[in-house]
């Protein structure tokens, strides 16, 4: 049976933006199968206590260099996004509700989010900002926000968040190695190591 990675991310992560760069590559390479798990960072701040480093100025401005230097090390783009912090609600809400009833156009869903709000930043918090990118990428606005509006998707993504939480993730992104938990783009040469 092949080894599997839990990926538990939010869009609104921009060190979840670059976990997400390198996790598919690196698990095809280990034969491993990418198992993607869209989760609310805000309700895991709101039950671990924990918050942003954006919300500590140094921790900030030192976190910000650092990602840059990451993405060159990863020969990435990176912008941040002006209007950060963007609520992910409905964003994430459409993940979910893609990998529930149209798991084919999940990955290109990730993607055009991903480059709208790290790579070519865009307020994706502004309902028609969100509309044109989904739609300049091929996606039926209206049956996506019909998405998000399902109950049946709401209670995934809480309860995907609610179970993130009970395995001790605290941030985004936490990856998770069968129960070997790893936080932060920057340990995903563990996250290797463990696939061996």
């Amino acid at each position: 049976m092949p080894k599997t990675v839990e990926f538990f991310f939010d869009f609104g992560s921009p060190t979840a933006y670059l976990a997400w760069t390198q996790l598919p590559r690196l698990a095809a390479e280990a034969g491993a199968q990418l198992v993607w798990r869209p989760m609310l960072l805000g309700g895991v701040f709101k039950a671990t206590g924990n918050a942003s480093p954006a919300m500590v100025p140094a921790k900030g401005r030192w976190m910000n260099q650092d990602m840059a230097r990451w993405a060159q090390r990863y020969g990435v783009p990176l912008a941040m996004n002006p209007y950060f912090p963007i609520n992910t609600l409905t964003l994430m809400r459409g993940a979910t509700g893609l990998q529930l009833r149209q798991p084919a156009d999940f990955e290109r869903y990730v993607e055009t989010v991903y480059r709208a709000m790290w790579e070519a930043p865009c307020n994706l918090g502004d309902p028609a900002v969100l509309a044109q990118v989904l739609q300049r990428a091929g996606f039926d606005v209206d049956a996506l926000l019909a998405l998000v509006g399902d109950p049946e998707v709401k209670a995934r993504l809480v309860a995907t968040t609610e179970e993130a939480v009970a395995r001790g993730v605290f941030g985004a992104p936490t990856v998770f190695v069968g129960e070997q938990m790893f936080f932060g783009q920057d340990r995903l040469d563990f996250v290797r190591e463990a696939l061996r």
